[in-house]
């Protein structure tokens, strides 16, 4: 999985999608995240497959959303996720928010994932309290949690969890939302020229 990756939240038009997305290859990024609730699958998708990146250097994660928990519902979702992106298989798949039949979205992902649909599964968004209410019961382990995770919001309870089980924190926002004034902490620009970096 890389290190860094494009995330398409906030971005519904589907022209300006595709374009960022193209953009972001272009750029050199290999890890572009999408998800059922962006409404913008198939945005994804169309630059994947028109670029010259061979399929396994781009590493693809989308995200199932809480209306379709339900087992058959998720199973349903997960085929038409591989759809709209016009992919045989997608990289990480993610139970999107842990909440309501978060029992049934999981065994439908273990499923797609011995199908060879899905290769790793993972959650996102759970928190300590929710970790230990759903995760003792899967299966499999997930691969990934995928959380808001910065110099401001560092996680420190989930990441004890989480190393006991060998699961990788993946953050969401990790430069602080864009917070202009995270770029400019003493102990951020300190680290930042000792190590011959940007803030960022």
């Amino acid at each position: 999985m890389p290190t860094l990756g494009f995330g398409v939240f906030q971005v519904p038009d589907l022209s300006q999608a595709e374009q960022a997305v193209t953009d972001a290859l272009e750029t050199g990024y290999r890890l572009i995240d999408t998800a059922v609730a962006y409404q913008n699958e198939e945005a994804v998708g169309k630059p994947i497959k028109d670029s010259d990146i061979p399929r396994d250097q781009i590493w693809v994660t989308s995200k199932l959303w809480l209306q379709d928990y339900a087992y058959e519902e998720a199973k349903k979702a997960i085929d038409l996720s591989l759809k709209k992106l016009g992919l045989d298989y997608v990289d990480l798949y993610l139970v999107h928010q842990p909440y309501g039949k978060v029992d049934e979205a999981w065994q439908a992902m273990e499923e797609a994932q011995e199908a060879g649909k899905i290769r790793s599964i993972g959650v996102s968004n759970m928190t300590p309290k929710l970790w230990k209410k759903f995760v003792p019961d899967f299966d499999v382990m997930p691969a990934v949690n995928q959380v808001e995770f910065n110099p401001y919001f560092q996680q420190k309870e989930l990441r004890q969890i989480m190393a006991k089980n060998g699961v990788a924190l993946e953050a969401w926002a990790p430069l602080g939302q864009g917070n202009a004034e995270l770029f400019h902490k003493p102990v951020i620009t300190k680290m930042a020229k000792k190590y011959g970096k940007d803030a960022g």
